[in-house]
């Protein structure tokens, strides 16, 4: 795949902001070992690639997909020196076939996927993920895409908007909010995400600062979250890619090999829990983990992003190359 110009940033350029999550225990799930083919779905900026890839020796193999080319970039250059075979592409991971199949794979041993994206992603103002700092409503991951989420927010039709912030945001007031935004797109174009956050926020009921909220049990979210997040969803496709590879997975990986996957909200590890129960109760697969690996208290502090990780793995049934290892709770 032709990849567009992009500006790479400095090969080491503060990668404390953009620790992978859950490496320890991705790592045990995954027990990689010298010679296996591991395909990384989410290779991001190559933070688990670089945990995973020495293990690898010799004769590893190390494939990883990435929607943003520019964090393939940066993980390409990240692990120009791996020791062992790395082939990076800029792919959805909804084609991990025809990648592995381009590549003469007919199967990985290991396989993972990390749903979340990078903190450059998000802080980056122009990418329009965020409403901390105001910026264009873009949200894509993938630059290439046509659609933005300017796109859904100025095209779609009321009842169609407020199906895609109530199905991907599990948003109660999806109906209001959606309202709202046919009310101002009337008047001018809504292009900022300070516009559209701030829309938001005003469908929703002013809450004192003296709330019950504010004394212990944790900070608000902002009104604008669950809309935000929708509209991500929905922009880059998230879910359907989800589920096409959560159905690949058994044409992707080689028997007796492991699928790990890490999600961040209820409606990914919704559709990853119920997947990896069928594979189980139709004899393809077995369930490593009977309930999902969060982080400990330690990452947590140490890496917020941490807080909402989920991770949850399977072995294909078949004859594996080394010691079975039974379920754990997490």
């Amino acid at each position: 795949m032709v990849e567009p110009n992009i500006n790479l940033p400095e090969r080491d350029a503060d990668d404390s902001r953009h620790d992978p999550v859950l490496v320890e225990p991705v790592l045990a799930m995954l027990d990689p070992r010298g010679g296996q083919t591991c395909l990384d779905c989410t290779v991001g900026r190559g933070g688990h690639a670089v945990a995973i890839s020495p293990k690898l020796v010799p004769d590893g193999r190390y494939i990883g997909l990435d929607v943003d080319p520019a964090n393939v970039a940066f993980a390409r250059q990240r692990l120009a020196d791996a020791p062992i075979d790395v082939h990076l592409e800029h792919a959805n991971f909804s084609i991990a076939g025809e990648v592995l199949a381009s590549l003469n794979v007919s199967g990985v041993d290991l396989l993972l996927a990390d749903l979340g994206f990078a903190s450059n992603q998000m802080d980056d103002p122009s990418r329009g993920f965020s409403f901390q700092a105001d910026g264009p409503l873009d949200m894509r991951l993938d630059p290439t895409l046509m659609t933005t989420a300017a796109d859904l927010v100025n095209r779609l039709p009321e009842p169609d908007l407020a199906d895609v912030i109530y199905r991907y945001g599990e948003e109660r007031l999806s109906r209001r909010i959606a309202r709202k935004i046919i009310e101002r797109r009337k008047q001018s174009p809504i292009k900022q995400t300070g516009e559209l956050a701030e829309l938001v926020r005003r469908c929703y009921p002013r809450v004192p600062r003296s709330s019950s909220r504010s004394k212990g049990r944790g900070k608000r979210i902002d009104p604008a979250t669950r809309t935000f997040m929708a509209l991500r969803i929905a922009v880059n496709g998230e879910l359907e890619a989800l589920e096409g590879l959560l159905s690949a997975i058994p044409h992707l990986v080689s028997p007796g090999g492991v699928a790990a996957i890490i999600s961040f909200h209820s409606l990914e590890d919704r559709l990853v829990k119920r997947a990896f129960l069928a594979l189980q109760q139709s004899g393809r697969a077995r369930r490593l983990t009977t309930k999902p690996i969060v982080a400990d208290d330690a990452e947590r502090h140490r890496n917020p992003r941490s807080r909402s990780a989920k991770l949850r793995a399977i072995r294909m049934v078949g004859h594996d190359k080394g010691n079975e290892k039974g379920e754990t709770g997490g």
